[in-house]
């Protein structure tokens, strides 16, 4: 039970730490694919 418990908080703190990484990488849609002559708003 214990192994579990730690494997969870281990995959949240993997998760939570993909999200800010891949959010800080600039890896969305409308940074890779806009040029200087498209404004996104």
């Amino acid at each position: 039970m214990k192994a579990m418990l730690s494997a969870f908080v281990v995959m949240g703190l993997i998760a939570v730490g993909a999200y800010y990484g891949l959010q800080n990488a600039g890896f969305g849609s409308g940074e890779r694919q806009s040029s200087a002559n498209v404004r996104l708003d």
